[in-house]
């Protein structure tokens, strides 16, 4: 670990003369308010008794001061190219090679030769078997949990500001911006999309430079964001759990039960995870293969990430994501689907974010009713009957193959409900005090 850990430093490090126009003024060697040594002030105080390794919580640490180097290179030049002229060269790169794009800066080149790199350890029959395997839950569950799912981002002010900033604090852009996510993880469950020229590939370069224009418009565009605070805005420690969430979940499963190893059903699920979040330009460090491996990532970066939680920001951004509008248009048919489906989403942010508590939610201004537990008992108990049809159909020859076809289809006509997915950070939106100067878009 130790070899791995001085290499994450140095590159770290390298950030502020690799970039200065982005990192020159950062003190890298700063440690943030936002990362604790002390598991009892974090947002995982359980994990006061529990022996962490030392190297692995060194290793969140480091990468808590980590952007994306790649993608933040090209995200700089939008000063001199605007962002709109960034995000149509790089759709034009994924979808008719680097040579297609006139003039293409090599900052652009960097990007798409990173995405294109093949990991060694990658296996991408194991990939496209965990699209298989997931497509159910996504077709099945996924409409009515992705509201509750992307609330998760925002109930610690350390890792929720960079939202804020990008204007999040709207109900429009909430919408906006769970759909974009729906769409995300959708796409890249299609057959085919995470081929080099597939839609989910696609997505996750759009997604990826996103990243690193909020990154470069909250230091650069804004006078609220403090490294001493915050560290660098959305580092990589923070969209682990985004990524890997449903790996999170399964293994702590695994390891409660006291098997050390994944099933290969799991397995594939655990390699289009790790390839997702590759694509999306997560460190391989931060990927883990094992039960135990996972966990104790997820239990390091839980540990040392300060409890916080900032009503102005975190409130905010909750109420405005559970009252958001999320259908396409407002037809009788869309008007039913919302209501059951943000009853559905109350229940789901109640009990895994706020333990069940009730009144903690009305203090955030979030009212959750009798209706709403029933309409949640009712989405649960139809959703379990049609995951469990498609896992029994999976199993039975001639009708495996329809069953996934149905819901290949049942995933397009979600897509078209979510919109198009701009994948787009706004300098517009960020609004730093008179005084503070900014760079042209």
């Amino acid at each position: 670990m130790s070899a791995s850990l001085d290499r994450v430093r140095t590159k770290v490090a390298a950030q502020k003369t690799a970039l200065p126009a982005l990192y020159g003024d950062v003190d890298f060697d700063v440690t943030p308010e936002r990362f604790t040594t002390d598991p009892a002030t974090s947002v995982a105080p359980r994990l006061a008794k529990v022996a962490l390794d030392p190297d692995k919580l060194a290793l969140i640490k480091a990468y808590t001061m980590l952007g994306d180097v790649v993608a933040d290179a090209y995200a700089a030049l939008m000063p001199r190219y605007g962002f709109r002229s960034l995000i149509q060269m790089l759709t034009q790169a994924c979808d008719e090679g680097l040579e297609a794009v006139p003039d293409a800066p090599p900052e652009l080149a960097a990007f798409i030769a990173d995405m294109e790199r093949v990991p060694d350890w990658l296996d991408m029959d194991l990939v496209r078997q965990g699209q298989r395997l997931d497509r159910n839950a996504a077709a099945n569950l996924g409409p009515f949990a992705i509201r509750g799912a992307f609330i998760a981002t925002f109930m610690n002010k350390y890792a929720a500001l960079p939202m804020a900033l990008t204007g999040t604090l709207s109900n429009d852009t909430a919408a906006r911006r769970v759909n974009e996510t729906a769409t995300f993880f959708t796409t890249t469950l299609l057959p085919g999309a995470l081929e080099r020229h597939g839609a989910g590939f696609k997505a996750a370069a759009m997604v990826r430079l996103m990243h690193s224009m909020v990154r470069f418009n909250a230091l650069k565009r804004s006078n609220r964001w403090d490294v001493g605070v915050y560290g660098i805005p959305i580092p990589q420690v923070d969209q682990m759990p985004a990524g890997l969430i449903p790996i999170f979940l399964m293994s702590y499963k695994i390891v409660a039960s006291g098997r050390t190893a994944f099933t290969p059903e799991e397995r594939a699920r655990v390699e289009l995870a790790r390839y997702r979040c590759f694509l999306l330009g997560l460190p391989e460090d931060l990927l883990a293969d094992t039960p135990q491996g996972v966990v104790d990532t997820m239990n390091a970066r839980s540990a040392t990430l300060r409890a916080g939680f900032d009503d102005a920001t975190c409130g905010e951004l909750v109420r405005a994501t559970l009252n958001a509008y999320l259908p396409p248009d407002e037809t009788p048919a869309n008007r039913l689907f919302d209501q059951v489906e943000r009853g559905f989403a109350k229940v789901f942010f109640l009990r895994n974010f706020l333990n069940g508590d009730r009144a903690a939610a009305r203090r955030m201004g979030v009212e959750i009713g009798a209706r709403d537990f029933m309409l949640f008992g009712l989405v649960a108990l139809l959703v379990t009957g049609k995951l469990t049809a498609y896992r029994l159909a999976r199993s039975v020859p001639g009708i495996a193959d329809l069953a996934d076809a149905r819901l290949v289809a049942k995933l397009r006509r979600q897509l078209k409900r979510y919109g198009h997915a701009e994948f787009a950070s706004d300098a517009e939106q960020y609004r730093p005090a008179p005084g503070v100067k900014t760079a042209a878009a």
